[in-house]
């Protein structure tokens, strides 16, 4: 028996969104309907399909990478369709420009603005072909629930419900108003009848769409809200879940590859002689900046790849270490730089103030590599002029362009598979995938064959997109009372998306002036989780602590001063000193440290305890976190998101550092790039949401930045140290050397 579905489409609109074929043309609804309708199945351009048999699947947009994105934005939907739970569930939407994040598009540029009704059409098919034109199916920077679900799942939820209780009522010849709808049945109370989603769905394809559906209020929530069993769970327990690095092909070939030790390298020679003796290694090829081996399978390949002596040129950047990339930075940190920020005229005010009553300091951070557990990998196929790539990628639409361009193939015969991916934090973007260049590059020398293509450790680590390493510089003046009158700070600005962002302080001081500098670096860098928030709450979070000790006042009722009485920032800190018992006895040796972030628009306040032992590695006893990102869709997958954020958190500002030497990156493997272990982690984290009527936040990112700074002032309440540099570890052993 074939089963007949509803597909309900959805564009992006002010005050909601409309749901119909206003930004769809008949291309773009005849390609989605190829990509994911099957017998008998209705496709009309969107995002959630309801079969015959009441089953409810939700396309989502996102990949996953642990965070619970399928099910939560799953649930956003079904709240609002008041669909029966147990029958929803959610699939990776393909990676194709007809399931284009439109609903990104709006979030990330109104930002929670609201434009005239009349401009729906326009406004429909504006962020439509804006998400298109940009391939925008992006995961990253805490976007999925706060705008992709709340922007777009729960509108098309709405939209849909408010359909098929429209055609109920027409079948009827009764009100819409009459009719109630909860767990996918449309229910006449006075005649009782009813009529489930799946025998309606038919005629509500047919109907005009709202355009901007009422949503539910917090009160009538029945599935938002509940920590309900997510659906990547099982499969990852069992094993079945297929990550990129278990795909396999029918005669697959491997590959692995080394590049340039020093990024902006090129590969100058090689011999293959050595590695064509070792028996299996199929060939060897010689790339722009690398060299890759092909045998019939990986350790076949690393072995040929270790018997290779490849030369390789460092692109003028072979003197160049962590040292001297220092030394720049502080010599450019002089300079005048670009405005970021301004309020009043906080030169005069400095200038004004008395010498004694200026405090000054200044902030490094290094750069910090991605670590995830899956090392970078993909399997590609030339084949009948096509190309096919399998991988866990962050950005589905952009890795198929950048595929399309650097294979000279039309994006029309370039298909990208994405599947789930072991850990990424940012790594997986296609502005530093030049991995998918060269997987790309190697299979179009095995056409037809497919091949694997896997980084080892080694070069995982020698080859990532680490967090800029980058520093700032703080001047602030203090007023007859203590509090600050001016804030004046530069900071190393480094080129790319979100890499800046951050910057801004909550905090009433009427004199600011946040200016930013340029120092290029030849180091591969990108996005790293919560992006620029990391380095900008280290060092402004550890500057207003440091405020707090000259003007001799605690440092968590000294940011409370700062705060408006009535604020959100306010409210959360409060509730992050109440809830770790701020002022009560510590043991000796243990500080108490706090710092307040906004990022994502959540805000985030942690209180950590912590000492520091004989050999000055730091050890955190406990972490107490408040946090404020509006609402909490699944809070059981949402503490999950801070927690882990607070050991990520802890093991970088603890322990990692890439460094450089002669151009290229030093450490080779987790060895000499330590992470917090599960025997170091705090025995006590605790997670408090605060509800608010803000608007909903991101979770994945924003529990991250408070996590150095509170533990860098734990420490000096602790220890009476003021540590500026990380990672503290290595700050602990200079300061007490």
């Amino acid at each position: 028996m074939r089963r007949r579905t509803f597909l309900v489409g959805s564009v992006a609109a002010v005050g909601g969104l409309a749901l119909g074929y206003r930004a769809w043309t008949n291309a773009f609804e005849a390609q989605a309907a190829q990509l994911v309708a099957r017998n008998g199945e209705t496709l009309l351009g969107g995002w959630v399909k309801i079969g015959t048999d009441d089953t409810v699947t939700v396309y989502v947009p996102h990949v996953d990478m642990g965070q619970g994105t399928h099910t939560a934005l799953a649930m956003m939907l079904a709240e609002e369709l008041d669909a029966d739970w147990s029958h929803v569930s959610a699939e990776r939407a393909p990676g194709e420009k007809a399931f284009a994040n439109r609903f990104l598009a709006e979030g990330w540029i109104l930002q929670g603005w609201r434009l005239p009704v009349f401009l729906d059409g326009a406004i429909d098919m504006g962020f439509g072909e804006v998400a298109r034109f940009i391939n925008l199916q992006i995961t990253g920077g805490s976007t999925a629930v706060r705008f992709t679900g709340q922007v777009g799942m729960r509108i098309v939820g709405a939209a849909a419900r408010a359909m098929l209780i429209e055609a109920a009522a027409r079948r009827w010849g009764v009100s819409a108003q009459e009719l109630v709808a909860a767990h996918s049945i449309v229910t006449h109370a006075p005649s009782g009848r009813s009529q489930r989603y799946g025998d309606l769905a038919a005629d509500a394809a047919r109907l005009s769409v709202p355009a901007s559906p009422p949503l539910k209020p917090r009160k009538d929530y029945k599935i938002i809200g509940r920590s309900v069993p997510r659906f990547d769970i099982p499969a990852k327990v069992t094993g079945a879940l297929q990550y990129g690095i278990d795909v396999q092909l029918p005669g697959m070939l491997a590959a692995t590859v080394k590049a340039a030790p020093v990024h902006g390298g090129k590969l100058a020679s090689v011999d293959p002689t050595p590695a064509m003796r070792i028996k299996g290694v199929e060939r060897v090829i010689a790339l722009e900046n690398a060299v890759a081996v092909v045998a019939r399978g990986y350790w076949q390949a690393s072995r040929g790849l270790a018997a290779l002596e490849p030369v390789f040129t460092d692109g003028g950047n072979g003197t160049m270490s962590s040292q001297s990339q220092a030394a720049q930075q502080d010599q450019i940190l002089g300079a005048g730089g670009s405005s970021r920020h301004k309020a009043g005229d906080a030169d005069a005010a400095l200038k004004a103030a008395p010498a004694d009553r200026v405090i000054e300091a200044s902030y490094r951070v290094p750069f910090l590599h991605h670590a995830a557990m899956e090392p970078i990998n993909a399997t590609a196929q030339f084949k009948d002029g096509r190309l096919t790539v399998w991988g866990g990628e962050q950005d589905a639409l952009g890795s198929k362009a950048y595929l399309a361009k650097v294979s000279g193939l039309s994006a029309a015969n370039v298909s990208l598979i994405a599947l789930p991916v072991g850990g990424s934090f940012g790594r997986r973007i296609a502005l530093t995938a030049q991995h998918l260049h060269q997987v790309a590059d190697i299979a179009r020398h095995t056409a037809p064959q497919p091949v694997k293509m896997i980084w080892s450790r080694e070069e995982d680590f020698a080859q990532g997109a680490y967090r800029p390493a980058v520093a700032s510089r703080i001047s602030a003046a203090l007023g007859p009372n203590g509090m600050p009158t001016a804030w004046s700070q530069v900071f190393i600005d480094i080129p790319g998306p979100g890499l800046n962002d951050g910057f801004l302080i909550p905090y009433a001081i009427p004199n600011q002036s946040i200016r930013s500098v340029t120092s290029a670096t030849h180091v591969r860098t990108g996005t790293w989780r919560s992006v620029a928030h990391s380095q900008h709450g280290f060092w402004s979070e550890s500057f207003i602590d440091e405020l707090a000790a000259a003007a001799g006042r605690d440092p968590f009722e000294y940011r409370r001063e700062l705060l408006a009485p009535a604020s959100r920032h306010r409210r959360v800190l409060e509730a992050a000193a109440e809830k770790a018992g701020w002022g009560t006895p510590l043991p000796a040796g243990v500080g108490r440290g706090i710092a307040l972030v906004e990022s994502f628009g959540t805000i985030v306040a942690h209180v950590v305890e912590a000492s520091l032992g004989r050999r000055g590695v730091p050890s955190v006893h406990r972490v107490t976190a408040a946090v404020d990102c509006g609402d909490v869709c699944h809070p059981d997958t949402a503490s999950a998101q801070i927690e882990g954020a607070i050991v990520m958190g802890l093991s970088a500002a603890i322990a990692e550092e890439i460094t450089v030497e002669r151009g290229a990156i030093v450490q080779k493997t987790f060895s000499d790039y330590p992470l917090l272990t599960l025997a170091s982690t705090p025995p006590h984290i605790e997670v408090h949401f605060l509800r608010s009527e803000g608007p909903w936040g991101g979770l994945g990112e924003p529990g991250l930045p408070p996590v150095a700074p509170a533990l860098a002032n734990a420490l000096f309440a602790a220890t009476g140290r003021r540590m500026r540099t990380l990672p503290l570890i290595a700050a602990a052993h200079r300061a007490a050397g």
